[in-house]
């Protein structure tokens, strides 16, 4: 239940796709050739406001078996800032901000956009930052890059009236972004391997653990300015502490401008073990300029 905030905000993290910025072909559409696995050219900017709403009404045992429990909500708001710093679009440098605001005891699921403080059931606020590089490690390969990260906590205390928040760990991430556009252009095959190493605050129930998801997304483009996509993805948490969960989800993306790009999903976790099961919805604001 705890790493529900985190794997949400992988899973909510993977709506980015076909999103990139593409050096090769400026003459396809922000949303066919933005990809994460594109890198920005010398100066240009990429900005992503991005929300995710987790909710939570089952719970899978180590056996897989699930059960029903009281709702339990977990919203994720997350700023990117990215610019490109090297003359050959090769490196960017950015940092990545997270605000969270968590709901327990059966309250509907839009109760984490409530004014009301309820200690006992609420709990909101900056959560982490994260100073960020993505490059290109293979100059001949520009459809597939590295993002590394560490994540700052700034939670102390995990948990407070039985209200998880976030982790007190730091974590070391390292996603891996590969992309393929068919022939017909109407295509686009994405691939995503997300790991990440949890260390320094003994007390986090991350600490000490490795998490990898890999995940795959295939998206067409029905025009130059909209796309629709389905997405599989797997969790899997090892070390001290041990999880895993499965996901499933469909989305879409529309360019509102040349520089705006709205971004919408919807996902469900579908099988786990020692795991929450809910399902997520994700609302996202992209400026490349």
């Amino acid at each position: 239940m705890k790493n529900k905030i985190a794997l949400a905000f992988i899973v909510a993290s993977s709506l980015f796709v076909s999103n990139g910025y593409s050096q090769e072909n400026d003459t396809k559409s922000n949303i066919q050739t933005y990809t994460p696995s594109k890198l920005l050219n010398k100066g240009q900017w990429d900005i992503k406001w991005f929300n995710n709403l987790y909710t939570e009404t089952k719970f899978a045992n180590s056996n897989g078996d699930s059960q029903d429990k009281f709702r339990e909500n977990y919203f994720t708001s997350t700023i990117e800032a990215f610019t490109g710093i090297s003359a050959n679009n090769r490196i960017n440098i950015g940092a990545i901000v997270e605000f969270r605001s968590n709901t327990i005891g059966g309250r509907q699921a839009l109760s984490v956009f409530s004014l009301n403080d309820d200690p006992n059931s609420e709990r909101k606020g900056i959560t982490s930052i994260a100073p960020t590089i993505k490059w290109q490690p293979i100059e001949s390969v520009g459809n597939f890059s590295i993002q590394s990260a560490i994540h700052i906590p700034l939670v102390e205390k995990e948990s407070e009236n039985n209200v998880f928040l976030d982790q007190s760990s730091w974590i070391f991430q390292n996603r891996f972004f590969y992309d393929y556009t068919f022939d017909s252009g109407k295509w686009q095959l994405f691939t995503e391997l997300n790991t990440e190493y949890s260390f320094g605050e003994e007390t986090s129930f991350a600490n000490n653990t490795f998490l990898l998801v890999p995940a795959v997304f295939m998206s067409y483009f029905p025009s130059d300015k909209s796309t629709i996509l389905g997405f599989v993805q797997h969790s899997q948490r090892f070390g001290d502490f041990t999880q895993d969960y499965t996901a499933l989800g469909l989305g879409g993306k529309y360019q509102l401008s040349k520089i705006l790009n709205l971004e919408i999903l919807y996902s469900k976790f579908v099988r786990g073990t020692d795991n929450g099961l809910g399902q997520s919805f994700n609302l996202g604001l992209r400026a490349l300029f």
